[in-house]
């Protein structure tokens, strides 16, 4: 049985700002309530859904949790424990993230096959589709906005944590490319939604995703920081001016292929999805705004991250550059939050995940039509960062005397960089070196979000966008 409410919210309350989902870690929680309680499973363990909406700096976000609830919670489980009397067998009961216990999240599974209803909450499945249900699931560890449950090696299941009004951009566009026959998406099974009447307007909210577990994947992030670990180690220390005659190919875990690779399978995205929703041109009028903003978020990000002000002459000039050239632009649907942990590398290729856009963005940001140079600087962006991870705070590599590592550093990113460019050209997307100026905006406007975001939060991570700035803006 579930606690009072008020017992309930409190710990709710309690919990939340711990979870690495949560956004609004800078802020107290003002106010908790339950929009929306589902009863998923009855007995013990029973299964709860709940929508809560939960207000910080007078403004509302709401979140999902799958509560899970029994009278004596396994030690597997305690580190999941939410609220309840404290202590192990025989406590009380004991209420808990259920996305941690496979013994209910099979019951998802089952709705989704049945393509069942209960209460708000609709399970659909893509016609067709035969899901099963007789899988385990464990929950991915590794940081992320959401959660994913891997189901076997059949599914991955995405829960949505913090809520978007309406069909989620994620769902929208993977539905959309699996429809089309892209071969560089997981395919779409089915989805869970919250019926119009449980949330905001006249659209379904949607809730999670289950689409195809590429069981042979491999991140695009771990694989490009071997590349790197291999560089560091194989690279003799140049003096610090002789960067420039580095030559990353020499170790032997080079990414320069596959970043060619992964430039060539962008493109074919990036064309399906022109092909799934349409191309439109933007005036110059509209480009010159765009540089305007870009500089406003500038201004603002320097006011609350100091760190970044040696680079604001340099960035503003980029944008100025833009308004200046500013000509109309045809723009389409775009990934909107593009890097290499977001595509997986498998036996079949590369594919892209997680087209949500980026987290702190509003969901009317996110579903902005853009420019596809938006996703490649995105990219360009990444690589910068899997080039200075290993040397940060968050790394494992001290840093050596003299800046040699960071000169190392330099030298990955660049190769890697013109690899994917060269890639997604040569696929028939935007020549990179032909939009130079759009790029260049592109890719200063993303590093500014980066300073922003990690130092709201990862702080250790902030000298990787800064000291690539440094380079960028030399």
């Amino acid at each position: 049985m579930l606690p009072p409410e008020h017992v309930l919210r409190r710990d709710l309350a309690e919990w939340l700002p711990r979870q690495r989902w949560f956004g609004g870690k800078d802020s107290p929680i003002e106010d908790l309530s339950i929009g929306t309680a589902t009863e998923l499973r009855a007995g013990d363990p029973a299964l709860h859904h709940l929508v809560l909406d939960v207000r910080q700096k007078g403004a509302t976000d709401r979140y999902q949790v799958l509560l899970g609830v029994r009278r004596d919670l396994p030690g597997r489980l305690g580190y999941a424990r939410i609220g309840g009397p404290p202590g192990g067998a025989g406590a009380g009961w004991q209420v808990y993230d259920a996305a941690h216990d496979p013994d209910l999240t099979r019951t998802l599974l089952e709705h989704l096959a049945s393509g069942a209803s209960a209460g708000p909450l609709r399970f659909r499945h893509v016609p067709g589709a035969r899901i099963r249900t007789d899988l385990t699931s464990l929950p991915i560890t590794a940081e992320q906005s959401n959660t994913s449950l891997l189901f076997g090696d059949e599914y991955i299941c995405k829960l949505f944590r913090r809520l978007s009004d309406g069909v989620n951009l994620d769902l929208e566009v993977n539905l959309a490319l699996t429809r089309a026959g892209c071969e560089h998406v997981p395919a779409v099974h089915g989805w869970i939604e919250l019926a119009p009447g449980g949330g905001a307007g006249g659209e379904p909210v949607t809730l999670a995703l289950l689409s195809d577990y590429l069981r042979t994947g491999a991140d695009g992030w771990s694989l490009a920081i071997a590349s790197v670990r291999d560089w560091f180690a194989h690279a003799t220390q140049p003096d610090d001016d002789e960067w420039a005659e580095l030559d990353a190919s020499a170790a032997g875990g080079d990414f320069a292929a596959e970043a060619e690779r992964l430039g060539a399978a962008t493109a074919q995205v990036h064309r399906a999805l022109a092909n799934a929703f349409g191309v439109t041109v933007v005036p110059a009028e509209e480009i010159r705004v765009l540089a305007a903003r870009m500089n406003e978020e500038l201004t603002g990000t320097c006011r609350a991250v100091p760190g970044l002000a040696p680079h604001a002459k340099a960035l503003t000039g980029a944008f100025i550059d833009l308004a200046a050239q500013a000509e109309p632009l045809p723009v389409q649907r775009v990934h909107g939050d593009y890097h290499l942990g977001q595509v997986l590398r498998s036996e079949s290729g590369w594919s892209l995940l997680d087209f949500e856009g980026e987290p702190a963005r509003t969901q009317s940001e996110r579903r902005a039509l853009s420019h596809p140079l938006r996703d490649v600087a995105g990219m360009l962006r990444s690589f910068e960062y899997a080039a200075r991870f290993l040397i940060t705070g968050s790394g494992t590599v001290p840093l050596e005397s003299g800046g040699h590592l960071e000169t190392r550093a330099h030298a990955w990113a660049a190769r890697n960089r013109a690899a994917f460019c060269r890639g997604y050209a040569a696929a028939g997307g935007a020549d990179p070196a032909a939009h130079a100026v759009l790029l260049r905006a592109f890719e200063f406007e993303k590093a500014v979000y980066e300073v922003r975001y990690e130092a709201r939060n990862r702080p250790a991570w902030l000298p990787v966008p800064l000291k690539s700035l440094a380079h960028l803006t030399a």
